[in-house]
């Protein structure tokens, strides 16, 4: 007995002389439907064009397949699982001081304007150490400075209010 191990599955890409399929719809690079050819006047087509025959999908009946540059059509699909893999909505963090001056508080909520348009939460974190604690009414009104410094921009929602968190006070963020 071997090991059984996790083998990712691989989408593999056929191309060519690989294709089983006798008959397939054929598509060109411009993406114009060339009609049902059988497999080698798809091939001889997509020589002429000096490109490859790519299946797209043997789920129909005829097949689909298309002539394009192989390199290109691996380069897009790879694109493509990228686009996947990244979701937006990330939460982002931004940390304030007890003392930043107003124009850093300025310049971080600049940065926390750039995430929130690429469709990210934002978590504020105000770090208070030693006798600043004692101080939270404070921090909250300069994390709420800093909140309205973030709706000249555009309108936010707060997902979570201004909350004691490990460190000092902690809220979040998003776009309305």
């Amino acid at each position: 007995m071997g090991n059984n191990f996790y083998r990712p599955q691989v989408k593999r890409i056929y191309t060519n002389e690989q294709i089983r399929a006798t008959e397939m719809r054929v598509i060109d690079e411009e993406g114009q439907q060339l009609g049902v050819l059988s497999k080698e006047e798809a091939i001889k087509e997509a020589k002429s064009r000096e490109l490859d025959l790519i299946l797209v999908t043997d789920k129909t009946s005829p097949v689909i397949c298309k002539i394009y540059d192989y390199g290109k059509f691996l380069y897009q699909e790879q694109k493509k699982e990228n686009k996947k893999k990244s979701t937006g909505g990330e939460l982002k963090g931004v940390r304030l001081k007890y003392n930043t001056s107003p124009h850093d508080l300025e310049t971080k909520a600049k940065q926390a304007i750039k995430f929130i348009e690429k469709g990210n939460k934002i978590k504020i974190e105000m770090v208070l150490r030693g006798r600043e604690r004692a101080l939270q009414d404070f921090a909250r009104e300069k994390i709420n400075i800093f909140i309205q410094i973030i709706e000249g921009a555009f309108p936010i929602s707060r997902e979570k209010d201004i909350q004691k968190g490990g460190r000092g006070l902690i809220t979040i963020i998003s776009k309305k």
